[in-house]
């Protein structure tokens, strides 16, 4: 058993001096915002900056470097994350930024690949969580403490045995996801056929306001709920914040309890209502899939009354054009605010009950096709980890 540290040849600490000011001409730079959750690299969004061509030449990325993220994580994405330098980072020059670290690995003894996944499972694990320095609100990796950490350096014929075997169930992660993510593309697509923008209605379909389609109803107001009210784990409220991609990610730590919660009974959400931000970002809003929760006083609730599914007025409020016309009704100087009356007043398409049929049974046997999908990604997710275990414990 080996120290990680002693996989490396070397280490190449990130560049982001007061020198390093933006630049049209300069030196690509990559931070972890261009980290993928697959351990690649995102080569989009990078920024541009003016560094000594003394700098560039010793610290340049080259095929095989390992990205380390030492600084930046937060409570709930630990620091320590890594991406592998691929062929592609040949095609340009490229450092890495101050909370970054690159690791050159010594491949007299370690294929690069090899020690990337482990370090990859490092972070997947749960270890790097417990090697933050915890005392700041940006979360440091105690780097020291992290290349002390054991690492099984078998002969390199069996490292790269071990490689190949991780590169195909990955590879195959991969492809389950781009088909998923191609249903999703499908269904987006197919809504767009069938109904079509819903501001500019190129099919004709007669407009009704949206309180002839559903109830609505804002959240409590600021006075029925106190600091001393919220707990952890217990009824999470959702307000605008916790609204993300047309998704509910509740904090346990905004929750209320059950006698609270029952006092608040006109602002339970019901699965299949639809929870919207009613401050902010325009557009916000999502699907309760889950009972128990509580709309928040930044949010609405909006119960449809059968005509139209929750699903569909979600899809149409959060749609582009639409989010447009929010802004354009809402009210406020400094941050734009939503009102029952406003909001009672979206003109919402109301397409015939058999364009609607259409496009869910569409969407339903999508649906089938995804489970089917999700079960296989499901399985490979396991055999991962458990590869992962067997190889690095």
């Amino acid at each position: 058993m080996s120290r990680l540290g002693d996989a490396f040849e070397s280490q190449i600490t990130g560049e982001w001096g007061s020198e390093c000011t933006e630049s049209e001409n300069g030196t690509k730079v990559l931070r972890t915002t261009n980290f993928t959750s697959e351990g690649k690299i995102n080569y989009d969004d990078i920024v541009i900056r003016s560094i000594s061509e003394s700098k560039v030449k010793k610290k340049r990325l080259h095929f095989g470097d390992i990205i380390l993220e030492k600084s930046g994580g937060t409570e709930k994405t630990p620091v320590g994350r890594v991406v592998f330098c691929d062929e592609a980072i040949e095609n340009s020059i490229y450092l890495c930024n101050n909370f970054t670290q690159a690791m050159r690995v010594n491949q007299a003894i370690a294929i690069p690949k090899y020690v990337f996944y482990f370090m990859w499972n490092l972070h997947a694990s749960g270890r790097t969580d417990l090697l933050q320095n915890k005392t700041t609100g940006i979360r440091n990796l105690q780097v020291k403490s992290y290349l002390n950490e054991n690492c099984p350096l078998p002969s390199l014929d069996e490292q790269r045995r071990v490689v190949a075997v991780l590169d195909k169930v990955n590879g195959l992660i991969a492809k389950r996801k781009q088909q998923l993510n191609k249903l999703d593309e499908l269904v987006k697509s197919r809504f767009i056929e069938l109904f079509g923008d819903p501001v500019s209605n190129p099919h004709g379909y007669p407009k009704v306001s949206l309180s002839e389609l559903a109830e609505i109803k804002i959240g409590p107001f600021g006075s029925l709920l106190h600091k001393e009210d919220y707990i952890v784990n217990g009824h999470a409220l959702v307000n605008p914040s916790h609204i993300v991609d047309g998704e509910i990610s509740i904090d346990n730590k905004l929750t209320v309890s059950d006698d609270k919660f029952s006092q608040l009974s006109a602002y339970h959400l019901q699965v299949g209502d639809v929870v919207m931000g009613r401050r902010g970002e325009m557009g916000r809003c999502a699907v309760v899939q889950v009972g128990g929760l509580l709309c928040g006083t930044g949010s609405l609730l909006i119960r449809t009354k059968g005509d139209v599914t929750a699903d569909y007025l979600q899809k149409i409020i959060s749609f582009t054009s639409f989010k447009k016309t929010i802004e354009d009704m809402a009210v406020g100087q400094t941050m734009p605010n939503l009102n029952v009356p406003i909001v009672s007043r979206f003109q919402i398409i109301k397409p015939p009950i058999e364009v609607q049929k259409a496009y869910y049974t569409f969407v339903e046997q999508t649906d089938k096709s995804k489970l089917t999908i999700q079960q296989s990604l499901d399985k490979l997710e396991v055999l991962k980890k458990k590869l992962m275990q067997d190889c690095f414990g």
